[in-house]
């Protein structure tokens, strides 16, 4: 969509009849002969002065011109690209600061395992920022948007396309410690929410890192339910497993009762696309992620916002020019002279 040209300031257009201005005859220009056919024919002063009188005019105009403001209006236009729209939703509960098991933890004592996370596991934000970070930068044409939850959801980032934006918020997730408790069920709903007015253009992921579960009241879940369905989102869990949180490869009878597992079951049950990845470990998060990139490269169509494009400095460069040629005329004119 093609958008109309406008100016910031209109009312300066009114000095564009001053652009006559180098048109009118300079009296101090006049010089009185009495007889005009003795002049001698000065096809080069006739040129020059033709010249000197154009880009005095084109100076003057091209100088009211960029006063006043010129540019395209802000539009959108339609982009198409192989990818998917994705809302990040990250937990940043102090829970999050917590270690990671080791790469080696099945090797080792039961009885030393959390001991060797605390000194020897890396963080489970840092690894999560670090890996998302270079899945935005491996998927240049999908849309991301970016939200933080804990007790209450935080809306960081909308859908964009812009990774620069994206990756700046994710760094600022490492900003300050985790805060405290967990709603996942309302960061759900608002991340579901992100997604309501928008036309359905393709792929659609809600991406979910956190290492809690809930257990979720009927109401709640009937939101969610609902609003998966009516706006088509695929759900995908990192679940980063604590050292003694539940293990979704091991499920029986009393796992039930555990929020991690109530909460995975519950997602199971949803009419839309569920996957999670249990991540013991940092490489298991890395391949989880790896997964997500894999799957999720659908066409994608999608509006993205073209803002404003300002013209004035294209037409105030255009009046300087204008001037340096008058310059250069004008030190022909005097050599001329001398």
């Amino acid at each position: 969509m093609n958008a109309a040209l406008d100016f910031l300031h209109p009312w300066l257009l009114l000095l564009v009849p001053l652009c006559a201005l180098p048109l009118l005859r300079n009296r101090r220009d006049t010089l009185l002969y009495s007889y005009v056919a003795w002049l001698p024919e000065d096809r080069t002063g006739r040129v020059l002065g033709f010249l000197w009188r154009a880009f005095a005019v084109l100076a003057f105009l091209g100088i009211a011109l960029a006063l006043a403001g010129p540019g395209r209006s802000e539009t959108q236009v339609m982009r198409s690209g192989r990818g998917a729209e994705i809302l990040v939703l990250m937990d940043r509960s102090t829970s999050m600061d917590e270690n990671m098991l080791t790469s080696d933890w099945r090797k080792l004592d039961p009885l030393v395992v959390r001991a060797q996370a605390w000194s020897r596991g890396e963080q489970k934000a840092r690894v999560a920022r670090s890996l998302l970070a270079k899945f935005v930068a491996e998927r240049p044409d999908d849309r991301f948007a970016l939200m933080f939850f804990a007790a209450r959801p935080i809306r960081v980032v909308p859908f964009t396309q812009h990774d620069d934006v994206v990756q700046a918020a994710i760094a600022a997730a490492g900003i300050g410690r985790g805060l405290p408790n967990t709603d996942i069920g309302e960061a759900l709903l608002a991340a579901i929410a992100e997604f309501d007015n928008r036309a359905y253009s393709g792929s659609r992921i809600i991406l979910l890192l956190s290492d809690g579960g809930a257990m979720l009241d009927d109401a709640t879940r009937r939101l969610i339910h609902s609003g998966m369905s009516r706006n088509r989102i695929a759900l995908n869990w990192i679940y980063l497993r604590s050292v003694n949180g539940a293990d979704f490869n091991a499920l029986d009878a009393k796992s039930s009762v555990k929020p991690e597992i109530a909460l995975h079951r519950f997602f199971s049950s949803l009419p839309t696309p569920y996957r999670a990845w249990q991540a013991d470990t940092p490489e298991d998060i890395g391949k989880a992620v790896a997964d997500v990139g894999r799957e999720q490269n659908f066409p994608l169509d999608y509006p993205e916002q073209v803002p404003r494009q300002d013209y004035s400095r294209y037409f105030m460069a255009a009046a300087a020019l204008c001037c340096l040629m008058l310059l250069a005329i004008r030190s022909l004119q005097l050599r001329s002279w001398t």
